[in-house]
């Protein structure tokens, strides 16, 4: 896994998750988001079709990553979705073990549901490969999306910068989590949202407030 805490202090990126429209892909990168994430899980109320997926993609400028989330997906469906949404980091969100999240041709997260149980040092030793781990709140049968923090005062400061804190986010608290946590970057998805699959482009810009006000 990379080591992005070396050196000077970065700033906090930002990854919009659960786009569905174009619209709200567009209000994203205007708002300073690097990255939006588009969910081709199809039991998810934010997933995306790959027509969905392509014509988001169509209209974003260069230099936004578009993040792919899969859960357990076979080998096929993430070769279609990547190709039809441009897609240029994927994100494992299932029990995908380290070995095949490797095997697509690009860069990778690897997310991890923060049970009580878990060994994050270890989880990171497992996932040495991957760009990042992306740590989630755990509900048990649900693979992520559920809205819900988990204890940030879990995550060790020799990982922090490795890390994209997602899990229950909002613009409420990601000033707290940013100053807390100093992460790589933030993932949010419900918590700019005015129902689910629908951003809300005026909250997507004060949480992009937050997450920059949390680093002063």
């Amino acid at each position: 896994m990379r080591d992005f805490s070396a050196g000077p202090v970065m700033r906090t990126r930002v990854k919009i998750c659960g786009i569905t429209r174009e619209a709200d892909a567009l209000a994203a990168v205007a708002a300073g988001a690097d990255a939006i994430g588009l969910v081709f899980y199809p039991p998810s109320p934010r997933y995306v079709s790959l027509e969905q997926a392509a014509a988001i993609t169509r209209q974003l400028p260069p230099f936004v990553t578009v993040v792919g989330l899969f859960v357990n997906a076979d080998a096929e469906t993430i070769r279609a979705s990547v190709q039809a949404g441009r897609v240029s980091l994927i994100q494992f969100h299932g029990q995908e073990c380290p070995d095949y999240c490797a095997e697509h041709g690009l860069p990778w997260l690897k997310a991890i549901r923060m049970k009580d149980d878990l060994d994050l040092d270890q989880a990171a030793a497992d996932y040495a490969g991957a760009s990042a781990l992306l740590l989630d709140a755990y509900r048990p049968g649900v693979p992520g999306g559920t809205g819900e923090t988990f204890d940030w005062d879990r995550i060790p400061a020799h990982l922090a910068g490795k890390v994209v804190l997602a899990g229950g986010l909002n613009p409420e608290n990601v000033t707290e989590a940013v100053r807390r946590v100093r992460p790589y970057a933030v993932d949010v998805s419900g918590g700019v949202e005015a129902e689910p699959g629908i951003k809300d482009a005026a909250r997507i810009a004060q949480f992009m407030r937050g997450v920059h006000v949390g680093q002063d």
